[in-house]
């Protein structure tokens, strides 16, 4: 009886394990807007290594005075190395200029397409917006 229930419990979280991370991720259509393209100037606030896609927040000062907390999607930990990051390349601080899709719900989030730095080098960040031809996947 209970080799029955160990196998069952077993086989039941090895399903959770599967469907959970797909539950969890979406596409980019889902999410963001391809005819809204924004281009943000700011500054590092964090840069967050997590799976499936990373996220990078900046302040983007307004010309009223005000900022606007984003968040930007990239690509997953593995796409990032692939594409030469590492934890430390974009430090709090770093002034930056991001071209993305904004979120189709309005907020102030969406999915990166590159980053330019200061110096003019542009890096992609590995997210669905980059794929040939730099039109967002669907």
């Amino acid at each position: 009886m209970q080799s029955k229930l160990l196998k069952v419990v077993a086989s039941a979280g090895m399903l959770m394990g599967a469907v959970l991370p797909a539950a969890a991720h979406h596409s980019f259509s889902a999410e963001f807007d391809a005819s809204k393209p924004i281009t943000l100037e700011g500054t590092v606030v964090q840069f967050e290594w997590v799976n499936p896609h990373s996220w990078l927040s900046i302040d983007v000062p307004k010309p009223d005075g005000t900022v606007e907390h984003w968040r930007l999607e990239g690509g997953s930990p593995g796409v990032l190395l692939r594409l030469g990051w590492n934890k430390n390349s974009l430090p709090a601080g770093t002034k930056i200029k991001v071209t993305a899709f904004q979120a189709k719900d309005g907020e102030f989030r969406g999915s990166t397409r590159s980053i330019e730095f200061p110096d003019g080098r542009k890096l992609s960040l590995g997210s669905s917006a980059t794929e040939e031809g730099g039109k967002p996947q669907q």
